[in-house]
């Protein structure tokens, strides 16, 4: 199995994750290899950038080449000498700059069964299905038979504490799960009752800033909101107008902007939530009974908005 961190350089979580785990375990207890990789952009790491020197992004250039580009160059490099010599991979990442993220996983939990095995072994508080995209790291292990989950939680440029720790526990629920470890003697395995249970989401939205101005949130990350309800106010700082923002659907808010002046069009809230939700109260609220349609019930989620923020 393999961890990796700071494949954008501003991603700082990852690299305390990974170092608190190479901390915490002990060689006599594993079982297998783990690959762990704090550090994978250096460049952006040092330069406190999300790109690489060449403004590449490094999780856009999967598989590379040996001939390449520097991102080319480094992502085959790392294919090569880490992903396919695993079987399992955990790749740490945190929301931009100027954005928090709940801790969450993300994959193709529809596809691959396993890597919904392994996410709820991780126990984040959210597993959001996300589609693998061209030149990312997950499409590219995918290609070779390596099953990846994308960690998300916190802030650029931030060590968040709680994403921290949400990152480390889970790591080891997987190793657990996977009987990369054994626990030392003494310490009993996690009992159902205690196993965490994710909120899974297959469909999530940006809520954005319809003008201009200073913004006021009503709600944090990790709050339930309803249809309807007020998330937030963007208020004129010379006249003394506002505009309620509102949720567009019952849902969990999984990243939010840190930032509180906005410009029309910036990304205020971001609300996950299960299409299969959707689907039944519009069922419910029809005049009588009907039976589901097939086609509705097989038909694809609604995909997930901000193409910069799917990993």
């Amino acid at each position: 199995m393999f961890i990796s961190g700071a494949i954008h350089g501003d991603e700082l979580n990852g690299v305390e994750i990974i170092r608190r785990i190479l901390r915490t375990l002990q060689p006599g207890n594993l079982a297998g290899t783990l690959l762990a990789i704090p550090v994978v952009n250096a460049y952006g790491f040092i330069g406190r950038s999300r790109y690489l020197p060449d403004r590449r992004d490094l999780n856009r250039s999967f598989p590379g080449s040996v001939t390449g580009s520097l991102a080319a160059r480094l992502a085959n490099l790392f294919l090569k000498e880490v992903v396919r010599r695993c079987q399992v991979g955990i790749d740490l990442h945190t929301a931009a700059i100027h954005r928090v993220n709940l801790p969450q996983i993300r994959a193709e939990f529809g596809r691959h069964p396993r890597c919904r095995e392994l996410a709820e072994a991780f126990g984040a508080p959210v597993m959001l299905e996300s589609a693998e995209r061209a030149g990312s790291l997950r499409r590219a292990a995918r290609e070779w038979g390596v099953d990846v989950l994308v960690y998300e939680g916190g802030e650029g440029l931030r060590f968040d504490e709680f994403a921290i720790k949400a990152g480390v526990d889970g790591i080891v629920g997987v190793m657990l799960r996977t009987g990369m470890l054994e626990l030392p003697d003494g310490v009993d395995p996690p009992q159902p009752d205690d196993l965490r249970r994710p909120v899974f989401a297959n469909a999530s939205k940006w809520v954005r800033a319809p003008d201009g101005g200073v913004f006021r949130s009503l709600k944090r990350i990790g709050n339930a909101v309803s249809e309807n309800e007020p998330v937030g106010v963007v208020a004129n700082p010379y006249e003394g107008s506002e505009i309620q923002i509102r949720s567009p659907r019952r849902g969990i808010i999984i990243g939010a902007t840190t930032l509180p002046v906005v410009n029309m069009g910036d990304a205020l809230f971001h609300i996950a939530w299960t299409e299969e939700h959707e689907q039944g109260k519009a069922r419910r609220q029809a005049a009588r009974p009907v039976e589901p349609d097939p086609a509705t019930e097989d038909s694809e989620p609604e995909a997930v908005m901000d193409e910069d923020e799917i990993i």
